[in-house]
């Protein structure tokens, strides 16, 4: 095989990427059917003519590597008897529904400075300053009680002092 004939195959790549995302749609599936493309070119280049069109062929190479991998599909989905595993599952929300009620106790359970801070700062999106401002105290208060209420919420959430639901 020429150097020649390697570069221009090289100077291909973009184009048979649009190609083949043309094709599938799917980057991924593109391109393993470039790399396809190009192994398969470069491994009957002695099938190839020269001058004739480098792009046409493989534009041609990639088409039937395309259907190749199509027909593979076919199959191998007609095979599969679909396992319990390939049944899509639906989330009921149940799970969420829980740790949202879990969060609450724990907010609940929070001293009542603790849950104003993170209200304001961590709901509201207010500064520190704001904050501060709002609840009448220091900034440095108020950093301290986003800090001890945040720390207290996830010690609660992880099992540790949790309030019963």
């Amino acid at each position: 095989m020429s150097g020649k004939l390697h570069a221009e195959i090289v100077m291909q790549l973009p184009r048979l990427r649009a190609i083949a995302l043309g094709l599938t749609r799917d980057r991924v599936l593109a391109d393993e059917l470039v790399q396809e493309t190009v192994l398969r070119a470069l491994s009957h280049a002695d099938q190839f003519q020269h001058g004739t069109n480098l792009g046409a062929w493989t534009s041609t190479i990639l088409r039937n590597c395309y259907f190749n991998e199509l027909r593979h599909r076919s199959r191998v989905s007609q095979l599969n008897f679909g396992g319990a595993h390939d049944i899509p599952v639906a989330d009921g929300g149940q799970e969420k529904r829980l740790e949202l009620k879990e969060f609450y106790c724990a907010f609940a359970a929070l001293h009542d400075v603790h849950r104003e801070a993170l209200t304001l700062v961590s709901a509201n999106g207010l500064s520190y300053e704001e904050a501060a401002k709002a609840a009448d105290c220091a900034v440095g208060t108020m950093k301290s009680r986003v800090s001890r209420a945040r720390d207290q919420l996830h010690r609660m959430l992880d099992g540790e002092g949790l309030p019963s639901i």
